[in-house]
């Protein structure tokens, strides 16, 4: 059996689309011309992605591809009160310590059963039982903080691969160039978990009975 067949509860979450999910390989992939966030946002509705790079040069840092600090651009952006203020902001950001040669960015439906992380779409409702199947297991509360920056790439992916959970209100530029919409939680779940999560949403309690 397939992992997309055996995650029926963590697929009912979701209103449109399809769970999405990310590996990190070692073979060679392409270079986009689109945001990290737009592939993401492309693959929930179908299309599957090999990358090497992306486009947005924040989502680089993030997923350990440069060195560069994306300080000065948020700057720019008008996203902090100084250059003080956005290096701390940014060296507050989740980031991607894993090596690797891409991304393979695709719906559950084409994946083999190996990726590194879920990333799903749901309503808030949805994440809060989602995070109910969390605790059911581990009993703590799971490192979710943001800060409306780098929303898919850092909260809902490389924050999960260390905290097994990650979600996110979005940011500025992935709730721009991908419109999904305002009444959407990213969330990004690691693979090690995914089966814990299926299970707590089965035996927790609905919010409706």
């Amino acid at each position: 059996m397939r992992l997309s067949d055996g995650i029926p509860n963590i697929r009912s979450m979701i209103d449109s689309g399809e769970p999405v999910c990310i590996t990190f390989e070692d073979s060679e992939g392409d270079s986009s011309e689109l945001l990290y966030c737009e592939i993401v946002q492309k693959a929930r509705y179908g299309e599957s992605f090999l990358i090497d790079r992306q486009r947005c040069s924040a989502g680089e840092y993030i997923l350990g591809r440069t060195s560069r600090s994306p300080a000065d651009y948020y700057l720019r952006s008008g996203r902090y009160a100084d250059m003080e203020t956005a290096a701390t902001a940014v060296a507050s950001l989740p980031r991607l310590r894993k090596e690797f040669a891409s991304i393979r960015i695709e719906p559950l439906s084409v994946n083999k059963g190996e990726f590194d992380v879920l990333m799903v779409f749901v309503n808030p409702e949805k994440a809060m039982r989602i995070i109910q199947a969390y605790a059911y297991h581990f009993g703590k509360v799971p490192d979710i903080s943001t800060i409306g920056a780098a929303s898919i790439c850092g909260d809902c992916t490389a924050r999960p691969l260390t905290e097994g959970l990650g979600l996110s209100f979005g940011c500025k530029g992935s709730r721009k160039h991908t419109h999904y919409r305002n009444t959407e939680i990213p969330l990004g779940i690691s693979r090690d978990i995914i089966l814990k999560i299926e299970e707590g949403i089965e035996k927790t309690p609905e919010t409706y009975d």
